[in-house]
Parts: structure tokens; sequence; C-alpha cells
């Protein structure tokens, strides 16, 4: 059951670092195996305990500092709704990858073969961004209205060289019945050496069809939230939540560990223009 399973994936070992999706090869077997590359190196300097000091940690993390478009940053109705850069999506009702956890939380990674556009994607303003994989803060990196649900998912997305360009982020909350979502992930994975990971296919229509294909967000010019703090990054934060079980939350939190940076002052983030 999903508990069990994202519970056994909390026992690899604590790392820092934002995920990569590096480990997009397909997988000779079904059978769990070794994942190179879906990891980033131990040893990172940084923690998201400390997000606030991170740019005088290292001179390739100057931006954390300096940025003007940093992420994340508060969000509510005082913003208004986006009323530009609309999405259409083109998403398959099934989607192939690898399965793990980037030592904070749940992840995915879709099947790469090395052309980008055959991935699952969305436009906006003419412009079509292919999804790279998901992942999970807990908990979440956005607050809305001065409320920070428990957990937020992260679809992230690329240009057709395999450049971050966007995310896709949906709030995680607890409610009375199981996300159909969450319902899919394997019933036990048994995580709890090191890094390891596990071929399925997704389903990832109901996490947009639960946020109603983002009809109403927010987006703003932003940063990746970890370290060395690229920004460039198109941020679509959706204004419903995904709701789940609440042992489906449980298991969300009780596989994560503490991943969310400090929110950022608002500076040239141009929210929805």
């Amino acid at each position: 059951m999903l508990v069990q399973s994202l519970f056994a994936l909390a026992a690899l070992p604590a790392i820092f670092a934002c995920p990569q999706h590096d480990n997009h090869r397909p997988m000779k077997s079904k059978k769990r195996q070794a994942a190179p590359g879906a990891l980033p190196p131990t040893g990172q300097d940084w923690a998201y305990e400390a997000s606030f000091n991170w740019g005088r940690l290292n001179p390739n993390y100057t931006l954390c500092q300096t940025g003007t478009q940093q992420s994340p940053i508060v969000l509510g109705l005082n913003n208004g709704l986006s009323l530009n850069h609309i999405p259409t999506f083109t998403y398959p009702s099934s989607v192939t990858g690898n399965f793990y956890n980037w030592n904070y939380g749940p992840a995915f990674t879709v099947t790469h073969d090395g052309d980008w556009t055959t991935h699952p994607s969305f436009t906006y303003d003419n412009q079509t961004l292919y999804l790279k994989g998901w992942h999970i803060h807990a908990p979440a990196d956005h607050s809305v209205g001065g409320d920070r649900s428990k957990a937020e998912l992260h679809f992230v997305h690329v240009d057709s060289t395999g450049h971050e360009k966007a995310v896709l982020a949906f709030r995680l909350d607890p409610g009375n019945s199981n996300s159909t979502f969450f319902n899919q992930l394997p019933s036990m994975i048994g995580f709890n050496e090191t890094n390891v990971q596990e071929e399925i296919t997704l389903d990832l229509t109901p996490a947009l069809q639960a946020v109603q294909y983002f009809n109403e967000f927010w987006t703003y010019q932003g940063s990746l939230t970890s370290p060395p703090c690229h920004e460039g990054i198109r941020w679509f934060v959706a204004r419903q939540i995904i709701y789940t079980g609440v042992e489906q939350m449980q298991a969300i939190l009780g596989a994560s560990t503490y991943s969310a940076r400090a929110e950022q002052e608002v500076w040239q983030h141009r929210i929805n223009e």
C-alpha cells in the first residue's frame, strides 16, 4: 500500500540538493535497480534549514543572495489571478519513468530516449515545454494567503535542449478521500538501502484534473529553489489544492525530509504579468 511504499522510501540517507531528474534511462527490467544519476552527489555544503544564508556559503551560490527573481515567494488573492500565459496541455494517459526518493521525498523521472519533444508537454505564449519529472517538497515552498500547505508537488519542464524553463506547482493537503494521482504509486517499493529506483507507468492527468488544468493560477518569473538558484524559471502555481487521503498524506510526510526554502522578498518577479 502507498503508506508502506513511501515510508520505505524515507529510509534513504539524507543529502542536500534538488533533484536533477538525470536518471532518465530506460531500465532493463521491472525490478528495482541502482539509479546512477538519480540523486545529486553527497557532501553538499548547504541545507534548507539555513536557506537565508546560501549566498555566503559558496561563490557559485551568489545568485541565491543577489538575484532579483528568487523563488519561492508569498502569493495571495491580493495579487489577483493570471489572465495571461494561459497553459494548454498535451499529456498522454500513460507515461513510463523511474520512481525513487530524492532523499527529500518521492520523485519520478520520465524515461528519455534522446528527444525531449516526445515527453508530455504544455504550451504557453507559443512556447512548448517538456516534462522532465516530478518531485515533492515538504512543507510547501509557496504560501498562499498566509497558509503553507503540508507539501508541494513540482512538475519540472525543460525546453527542447533539456534546459529547465518552467515548473507547475501543485499544493498538497489532506482531505476526506484518496487522491487518484497518488493511488497509482506502487504498493511496495522497499527502497531501504541505497540509491535505487523502480520503473513504473503513471497517468499524470489526474493531477492536472484535480486543479482543473490550471484554470486559475498565479504565475511569475522566478528561480530554482535550491543552489545555485538559477533564474529564468516561469512558475505556475495552481490556486486549487490537490487533496489526498489522510493516510496518503501521512505516507508523503513520512517519506519526506524538510525541504522548503525560506520565502523570498518580491522584487522583479512580475507576478501575473
